[in-house]
């Protein structure tokens, strides 16, 4: 198909009215396609051999930390070069924020081997940690988060939002870098997960499909524009279970520990630990799993 001259010329031009991306008075955005490779190396890094099948020599390794460590740096370079960045409060140049984030790989790789035994121990349909390691998305998506949660907490921004981005987009599981998670956390099945940036999830936590810890309600200014930041979304204890497609919203509320969510369940007010919440004939109801009214209700 052959474009008109004037529908060329048109388009052209607003390029220059309406400029988005492609302004030349702004400095260079960080490329979708770089941060996804970025991505890629990092799990080849945290998960060593998984997608060559092999054993990787350990000059080969070294290698690839340090080609990881230039590609972070450039883009942590291009992050903070955004104009209208919200924090500007670093604690080092882009070399010494890739080197922090560097030498803290080890402790996030030991948190991220609780991930996969809680997905093991978690799920009666997996037969290995070879299977889970190579066929369950929520191992990518949590994986990622934690490494963009170490950049978000040194106060980049842009490129930890990338990330957890790239990640939902192969996983379905949208989960905010400024979300601050435990130990043992498994995702079953995960597809329509979504994490806002301001929970707090404790350790031993299991969600499923289509869960929401989100916002209840947006604060604004005298002029109508929502007011950034504050604590939107809820916190979850230690050994909390949350069944498909419940949600549960607002900044103020806390699920208590050992709690179990039940599905369809849609909470805007914390329970207290230990805690059974269900539907029952399209009404909620909030049962204490240690007063036995949970078993006499036979939930």
């Amino acid at each position: 198909m052959q474009l008109s001259d004037s529908t060329i010329a048109d388009l052209l031009l607003s390029y220059g009215e309406v400029p988005l991306c492609n302004d030349a008075a702004a400095p260079r955005l960080p490329s979708k396609s770089e941060v996804g490779e970025l991505c890629r190396e990092l799990l080849r890094i945290i998960f060593p051999g998984r997608l060559s099948g092999c054993l990787i020599p350990e000059e080969e390794s070294r290698r690839r930390f340090a080609g990881a460590a230039d590609s972070l740096e450039f883009q942590i370079k291009q992050s903070l070069a955004v104009s209208g960045s919200p924090r500007t409060s670093l604690e080092g140049s882009p070399a010494e924020l890739a080197a922090e984030f560097f030498a803290g790989l080890p402790g996030i790789r030991k948190v991220i081997a609780t991930d996969i035994e809680a997905a093991f121990k978690g799920d009666p349909a997996a037969r290995s940690i070879g299977e889970i390691l190579l066929s369950y998305p929520c191992v990518d998506a949590v994986s990622i988060q934690r490494m963009a949660h170490s950049l978000y907490r040194s106060g980049v921004e842009l490129l930890p939002r990338m990330m957890t981005e790239w990640a939902h987009e192969r996983t379905g599981i949208d989960i905010h870098p400024g979300a601050s998670i435990g130990t043992h956390f498994f995702i079953d099945h995960g597809t329509g997960v979504v994490i806002g940036e301001s929970c707090r999830i404790g350790h031993h936590v299991k969600l499923y499909q289509a869960v929401t810890l989100g916002a209840r309600s947006f604060q604004k200014d005298d002029d109508g524009r929502i007011i950034k930041g504050g604590k939107r979304h809820p916190d979850v204890g230690d050994h909390v279970i949350v069944y498909p497609y419940a949600t549960i919203l607002g900044g103020e509320t806390v699920i208590g520990e050992g709690s179990t969510i039940g599905a369809n369940v849609f909470l805007m007010h914390g329970v207290p630990a230990h805690s059974l919440v269900y539907l029952e004939e399209g009404v909620m109801r909030i049962l204490s799993k240690k007063s036995g009214d949970a078993a006499k209700a036979g939930v």
